[in-house]
């Protein structure tokens, strides 16, 4: 029976681990055409703590495409922004911004 309690234990454990550190991303195109599937001109880790509730984030699109447009902009969480989320219990929970220029 304790074995059993004892899998059961690791099985809600590694199923908590995979849900907590899920990913998302949120992207927005200016002029409506097709996800770029180029690497991104710009990346950078944005911070926000208590599971994101706290913190402000602002990209100058103009200033990271100094002398062209900006074709996609993305917000993302990846599997390490979940990651630190998670060790830290939800009080730092960083973002991925990412910015794309023609």
């Amino acid at each position: 029976m304790k074995n059993r309690l004892m899998g059961i234990s690791k099985v809600c454990l590694a199923a908590l681990v995979v849900v907590a550190t899920g990913c998302y991303s949120v992207t927005s195109r200016p002029d409506g055409a097709f996800k770029v599937a180029t690497p991104p001109t710009f990346e950078q880790r944005q911070d926000f703590y208590l599971w994101g509730l706290v913190g402000e984030s602002h990209i100058d699109t103009k200033q990271v495409c100094a002398k062209s447009q900006t074709v996609q902009m993305q917000s993302q969480m990846t599997f390490v922004d979940g990651l630190l989320g998670l060790v830290t219990l939800g009080i730092y929970s960083p973002q991925t911004a990412k910015v794309w220029c023609k």
